[in-house]
């Protein structure tokens, strides 16, 4: 392992680090100017082959959002927040590319995840220039609870589904929380080979660290805060519509 070393900084690295989950937003509205800009952002992320299979839903109307809050599980912050990002993995343009030349589109398990993690990594481009403006955010993956519901409610062609939403808007001073820890460095850094060693030591004290924090905000978990909300909510299936449900929007698994 590399001698521990300080780390450097830029104005980006500082907001990376200063990252909290922000939920309760002030009226304050988000402009179109600024809205636009960090849509600018997002699509200079990297993406797969360039292929760009993800498109990105900016919602404002009240009523879509508060039915888009039921869809995620009764998130309240989704209706209330000022602009709601929706990011879709797309592989909708592709079948028209293939149709331009005369070839079908393969679907696969690949095109599947090339466009999850195309939505993924300008939903992540986009926060981090959110936050850089001083605004705040919270990832929604609860998008994922209801994906053709949503998709009727979004007007989607065959070929695209929402990974994931985000709420952004200005935080609310008095509901700002204090940072969450997170797992130890040791336990999710690797260097040239992965490190086998039992981490349950490790993962006892981070269910320690976090306990506390989440006493700081008066929150009511056991000892295990991390480890015992893991065992509790996956040792049965995550949304088991999702698949079949997806497949019947035009993505493949296999």
């Amino acid at each position: 392992m590399p001698t521990k070393v300080k780390a450097l900084s830029t104005p980006i690295t500082e907001v990376q680090q200063h990252h909290v989950t922000i939920r309760a937003f002030t009226d304050r509205p988000v402009s179109d100017e600024l809205v636009q800009t960090l849509l600018n952002a997002g699509r200079r992320a990297p993406t797969s082959s360039n292929y760009q299979t993800y498109s990105i839903m900016v919602v404002r109307n009240p009523e879509t959002k508060k039915q888009l809050a039921v869809l995620a599980g009764n998130q309240k912050h989704v209706e209330t927040c000022p602009v709601f990002f929706a990011f879709c993995a797309d592989i909708s343009r592709l079948e028209f590319a293939c149709e331009m030349h005369g070839k079908p589109l393969v679907k696969s398990l690949e095109t599947t995840l090339v466009s999850s993690i195309d939505a993924a990594l300008v939903g992540m481009s986009i926060q981090t220039a959110a936050e850089s403006f001083g605004l705040g955010a919270v990832m929604i993956g609860g998008m994922r609870n209801h994906p053709r519901q949503v998709a009727e409610l979004l007007g989607f062609p065959s070929g695209v589904y929402v990974a994931f939403g985000m709420c952004i808007g200005w935080p609310e001073p008095s509901q700002i929380p204090s940072q969450k820890p997170r797992l130890p460095a040791d336990l999710v850094i690797h260097y040239e080979q992965y490190n086998t060693n039992d981490p349950r030591d490790l993962l006892e004290q981070y269910d320690r660290d976090l306990a506390v924090h989440y006493g700081g905000q008066n929150r009511n978990l056991n000892a295990a805060a991390w480890t015992g909300v893991i065992a509790d909510r996956l040792s049965k299936p995550r949304r088991p519509n999702l698949r079949p449900e997806l497949e019947t929007m035009g993505f493949e698994f296999k």
